[in-house]
Order: structure tokens, then C-alpha cells, then sequence
């Protein structure tokens, strides 16, 4: 085949592409990668530091929950890389109270607390820290259990009920139910605080004086196992309650709102996670793992915090009506912020940071 040599050049072209290739441009290509040398040479370092650097550390959080059933989205979290993947390490922490809970939040020692939010409007109300709540979680899961002989309420007259604290989230739904029953603390009974549910349960296995106690999954569950029964849920007598939920001090929200959004959508991914049909044996078996259940008693509890109403809220969404009740409790049973009448749910909220969570999400 006939070729021509290119101007300028050694190079040669077959004759047919004469006019694809016109005088010179053979030059301006040379000139052109010898140009582009040093830019793929940039491109290539910067590609190959950031495959060989090493990744950012994960930011560290400490979390403070009481350990329920309602921790399956922790574990699962955790173990399954919810919160790994948005860069976040969680240092999981259970509480023995509400009150060391409390004390850690106000200290520093915590960054996220996770309980009953009244916990956190007896932190702005009555000791005067700043905390506000980022987000909802449930309704509680909560049940007035009862030794064997107390038949009724009016039985419990005369004896002790074991609680977490005497001024906060629980005892409060206690305190009303027995009221509505005439009962009234200090008089008719006592009020025993002994802590979180594993030794509200051990209370009442361990002295039968401890008549009762607003009990939660899976100690409600075990409870029934050893004899005790339920007079009723206490959403059923005392209405809709917004139990667990997040809190954290609000200054440290300011300061550190991106990890917050980032952990609250972590939190979100594996509620979702725990509560998919498809993942039931695998939660099933943590909870067995976790929490030393049985598998049957572990199944039980996937039912009972799953239940709407009664367990968790889709989300972690916030139930407002719930809060409105249980600041309402609140006013009745301990005065409330202004006279015995309900503050405004806003004074202690902030679902910002969970709104933006929320659309992390649906990206």
C-alpha cells in the first residue's frame, strides 16, 4: 500500500486516511500526550496515595442504654456495620439506673443517651442541664407485673413497688395507675428503688413484699415464667407514651451535629434491620446471644417489640401525642415545669438532626 511520509515527521499514513490526517497533526498529537505526561503522572500519585493511605479513624461515641430487648438495634448495629459504615466506633454502655445514666450525660462521660426522654426532661426541669432530644425509638413494651397473690391492685396496699427512680418515666406511669386505683404513695405504699429491669425483676424474686413493678421485654416475659402476672399494659390504662428515645447535651449536638446525623441514621438502618421479617432468625439468635434467652423466649420478644403501639415506632420516629402524655404524667404526678401544668413539648426537642438523618436515609 502507497504511503506518504507526514511532514515534520517520521511517521507514516496510509495513503486512504490522507484526508483524516492532515498536514501536522501528527506533531500536535505527539506534543499533546508529551503534554498530558505530567498530569497522568499527577493523577496516577494521587490515585495511588489514596489506595495505599491508611482510612480516616472511625469517630468514637459513647452510648449509654439500659439493656432491654429493645437493644437489638445496638447489637445489630454493631455487629452488622450500621454504624462502621458511616464511620462511627460505639462504645455500648448499659446502665444499673436512670440516675448514673443521668450524672454520665451531664459529666461528659456519655455523648448519647438512650432511655425514657422523661429522664431527660428531669435533666432540664429539675437539675437544670441542657439536654435536649434528637430523636423517638418506642412506646416501652411496659406491663404492671404482680407477685402471684396480688390478685388486684387494691392488694398491693400495704406493700413496696420496685422501680428504676422515684421521680422519673416509669414510676410516674406507676404512680397514676395506682392513684387511679386509690392508692397513693407514701401512704398506701412504698416505693422501692432498686434500678434497671434486671433487678427490678430480682427485687420481686427476692422478697414477695416487693409486690410489683412496671416491667419491660424480655423481663415481663421472664416474669411470667416464675409465677408473677400482668394486671395490664400501660399504654392500654394510661394511653400512648413516648418511652425510649435519644438525648444528648445540646451544646455537644451543635458541636458534633454531622456525627450526630450520621449515628441517628446508623440507629434508623439497624432498627430496620432488626424489625425485617427476612432477618428474623438472625435476630432471633442475637438476642439469644446478647441477652442469654432461650430461642423460644428470644422469638416472644422479637413479636412484642415489634408490635406498633406497644413496641417500636417505625423509624424511631418521635410520638408526639406520647410525649404530650408523658409530660402531662409528669405535671400530675411530680408538679410539673409551671404548677402542675404541662410545658411545651418544644422546650425539649430538637428533631433537626433526626430529620436530616431521615434523608440519608431515603437517598
Amino acid at each position: 500500500m502507497m504511503t506518504i511520509r507526514a511532514a515534520e515527521s517520521q511517521d507514516t499514513i496510509p495513503v486512504r486516511h490522507q484526508l483524516a490526517y492532515p498536514f501536522g497533526f501528527t506533531r500536535l498529537v505527539v506534543q499533546f500526550s508529551r503534554a498530558l505526561l505530567p498530569v497522568s503522572a499527577l493523577i496516577f500519585g494521587i490515585w495511588t496515595f489514596a489506595a495505599t493511605a491508611p482510612a480516616a479513624e472511625p469517630t468514637l461515641l459513647h452510648v449509654n442504654v439500659f439493656r432491654s430487648a429493645r437493644s437489638l438495634p445496638f447489637y445489630a448495629g454493631i455487629d452488622r456495620g450500621f454504624f462502621a459504615k458511616r464511620g462511627l466506633s460505639i462504645d455500648l454502655q448499659f446502665t444499673e439506673n436512670s440516675e448514673r445514666q443521668r450524672q454520665g450525660l451531664a459529666d461528659g462521660s456519655i455523648d448519647i443517651a438512650h432511655s425514657a426522654v422523661d429522664n431527660a426532661v428531669a435533666m432540664i426541669d429539675v437539675a437544670k442541664v441542657d439536654v435536649v432530644i434528637v430523636s423517638g425509638g418506642d412506646s416501652g413494651t411496659n406491663e404492671f407485673y404482680v407477685q402471684n397473690n396480688i390478685k388486684d391492685f387494691a392488694d398491693i396496699k400495704g406493700h413496696a413497688i420496685v422501680v428504676d427512680a422515684t421521680n422519673t418515666a416509669y414510676a410516674l406511669q406507676a404512680k397514676k395507675i395506682l392513684l387511679q386505683h386509690g392508692l397513693k404513695a407514701g401512704t398506701d405504699y412504698t416505693l422501692n428503688p432498686v434500678g434497671n429491669g434486671t433487678h427490678r425483676l430480682q427485687a420481686m424474686l427476692d422478697d414477695k413484699n416487693n409486690a410489683g413493678a412496671i416491667l419491660n421485654s424480655p423481663f415481663s416475659l421472664i416474669a411470667a415464667t416464675k409465677g408473677m402476672h400482668s394486671l395490664g399494659r400501660t399504654t392500654d390504662m394510661l394511653g400512648p407514651y413516648q418511652a425510649d428515645g435519644a438525648f444528648v447535651r445540646r451544646d455537644w449536638a451543635s458541636a458534633h451535629a454531622d456525627v450526630l446525623v450520621q449515628y441517628l441514621a446508623a440507629y434508623i438502618e439497624a432498627l430496620r434491620w432488626s424489625l425485617d421479617p427476612k432477618n428474623h432468625a438472625e435476630a432471633a439468635a442475637m438476642l439469644v446471644d446478647k441477652l442469654k434467652l432461650t430461642p423460644d423466649m428470644a422469638e416472644k420478644n422479637l413479636v412484642v417489640i415489634a408490635e406498633p403501639g406497644f413496641g417500636f415506632t417505625r423509624d424511631a420516629a418521635f410520638d408526639m401525642a406520647g410525649f404530650k402524655n408523658a409530660l402531662a404524667l409528669r405535671a400530675e404526678t411530680e408538679g410539673g415545669k409551671e404548677g402542675g401544668q404541662p410545658a411545651d413539648p418544644q422546650h425539649y426537642l430538637d428533631l433537626s438532626y433526626y430529620d436530616r438523618a431521615m434523608k440519608l436515609v431515603q437517598e
